[in-house]
């Protein structure tokens, strides 16, 4: 009875704060901590804003380059450490999962620290070749590679578990039949993967999209919906944002509901 109770404390401690900020993206008034019932004009004005617009094409661009690049990158090295066996296999799976357990922060703080060495190498360098031009720096397309190096690491535990799971007689078969590995990879591979590479593809768009910490180290000038919520809150909770976080967290969980649906789905079928 204890267990039970305790669990149903820690899911309400979890998720009754979020509810309560669903609740009030249908406020009435103008206060984000006083309801009034009810009303939808504050989604209106949150997708009437150009700020959150821009802000949320910038998210869902950066969302969107880096998924793919994760999912690329990281279906290929699974590729790769299928070949590679003992301990240089487990160091690269012990990679893997540090790039998933060690907290955002670090993940940040390392990637900014990164990033201004390498452009302190690279932009006198430039600079030499020809002053006209431009210098780099902090801005999309760092926000896109750090978030492509974290999210490989969910696209590569997915997928390898799914590669793991491949019916090896269908790839005997194949070599039987002499189709070349090529053919065999898009006949065979490929057909029973792909639900699980669509998985890995939507969860790190979903990681991305909604990731604040390792954007705001790296984004320079470049403004997220996240650090767009974040800087707005600094000024007081309104209903505005209140809707605005409603949907995110709607569009987030229909994702993660998409990716696991795919996790879950047999090979082939």
């Amino acid at each position: 009875m204890w267990l039970r109770s305790y669990s149903t404390s820690l899911y309400l401690f979890l998720y009754a704060p979020i509810a309560l900020i669903m609740v009030f993206a249908f406020n009435a008034g103008r206060s984000g901590l006083s309801f009034q019932c009810c009303s939808v004009q504050w989604f209106g004005r949150a997708f009437g804003n150009p700020f959150i617009m821009e802000a949320l094409g910038n998210s869902a661009l950066i969302a969107l380059c880096s998924a793919l690049l994760s999912t690329l990158f990281g279906t290929l090295a699974v590729f790769g450490l299928q070949r590679v066996g003992g301990r240089v296999r487990r160091f690269f799976d012990a990679l893997t999962y540090c790039a998933i357990i060690v907290p955002g922060i670090v993940i940040g703080i390392a990637t900014l620290i990164a990033f201004i060495t390498l452009f302190d190498l690279l932009n006198p360098l430039l600079q030499a070749i020809d002053p006209a031009l431009p210098r780099l720096r902090m801005g999309f397309g760092t926000v896109v590679a750090a978030h492509s190096l974290f999210t490989m690491a969910l696209v590569m535990v997915i997928v390898r578990t799914r590669v793991e799971a491949l019916d090896k007689a269908l790839l005997e078969a194949s070599a039987d039949l002499y189709a070349p590995p090529l053919s065999t990879f898009f006949r065979v591979i490929l057909p029973q993967i792909a639900p699980a590479i669509l998985a890995g593809f939507l969860l790190a768009f979903t990681f991305s999209f909604d990731d604040f910490i390792i954007a705001f180290f790296v984004a320079g000038s470049e403004t997220t919906l996240p650090i767009y919520i974040f800087s707005s809150i600094r000024r007081g909770i309104t209903p505005e944002i209140n809707a605005l976080s409603t949907v995110i967290i709607a569009a987030s969980l229909a994702l993660l509901v998409a990716s696991r649906y795919l996790q879950n789905r047999q090979p082939g079928a």
